[in-house]
């Protein structure tokens, strides 16, 4: 009687842990799932998935079968990617289309990506997951032009942060129950339509490294991202700007508090911005 118990406590144990360990994608992230795959806004992590079938009668099935899943997956891969909002009005797609110089570029990148895993299948089928990052080269390549280098930004100094009022150190924008969509250039505007974040505020070397803005789930979460280290100041969007909904409109008091300080210009220059979304 005490094994079959201690049995049945296992396999209830196993049963409990199936659809955590299923669930391997992060809470508090921003994901976008796709049918191939996924973008993390918040890592700037892509993946995609490709799944390849052996040929009948070779003896090199297993290795055919892999590089089958690779070209899959580097496909499914690039439609991920298409789907990309570079701006509230331009996707990936959009952008490459216009150039046959620009898509071979962007080919090229997916073609480097890294293969993060390889599962075999009890039927001889291969599935093979792929990931890039979108920031670094990809986002030097797509990223606005107007997004220009700033050569010197002087940073806040950290024994000067906490007694100076409205010196902010990050910018957290509130952007839950407006259904906004994550771009790589997003904008800020206050009431009257004036830009109060925007590529004409950042600086090209932190845009490519690390985006113009984080994106969270968890507003608790964003404060605690380096990004915006110790003392950002925390604004509500009230609605969203543009077709793509990607740019969010804040209200002018909140602008002002924004613009009071010409120190905050420093966070801006930085993209220590976050955005929080549903």
């Amino acid at each position: 009687m005490k094994k079959f118990r201690l049995l049945r406590m296992v396999v209830f144990s196993i049963l409990l842990m199936v659809p955590a360990l299923g669930n391997t994608q992060p809470q508090n992230e921003m994901i976008q799932n796709l049918e191939h795959g996924y973008i993390n806004w918040t890592t700037g992590i892509v993946q995609a998935k490709g799944i390849g079938a052996p040929p009948d009668n070779s003896r090199a099935a297993r290795p055919m079968a892999i590089q089958a899943a690779k070209l899959v997956a580097y496909r499914n891969l690039l439609e991920l990617i298409k789907a990309l909002r570079i701006d509230s009005t331009t996707t990936v797609e959009n952008f490459i289309i216009k150039s046959d110089v620009i898509t071979s570029r962007v080919e090229g990148i997916i073609q480097n990506a890294q293969v993060l895993k390889t599962d075999y299948m009890s039927d001889g089928t291969v599935e093979v997951v792929v990931q890039m990052d979108i920031r670094g080269g990809f986002s030097q390549l797509v990223l606005p032009p107007e997004i220009q280098q700033v050569e010197s930004i002087t940073p806040i100094p950290q024994d000067q942060m906490d007694p100076a009022p409205g010196v902010y150190t990050g910018l957290i924008v509130d952007g839950r129950g407006l259904k906004v969509k994550p771009a790589m250039s997003p904008r800020i505007f206050d009431e009257n339509g004036q830009e109060v974040y925007g590529s004409a505020f950042v600086s090209r070397e932190f845009a490519v490294q690390q985006g113009m803005s984080g994106y969270a789930k968890d507003i608790r979460q964003a404060a605690k991202n380096d990004r915006v280290t110790d003392r950002p100041l925390i604004v509500k969007g009230l609605k969203t700007s543009g077709p793509g909904s990607s740019d969010i409109v804040i209200s002018n008091s909140d602008a002002g508090a924004i613009r009071s300080a010409s120190e905050n210009l420093s966070f801006l220059k930085q993209c220590r911005v976050m955005i929080v979304v549903d």
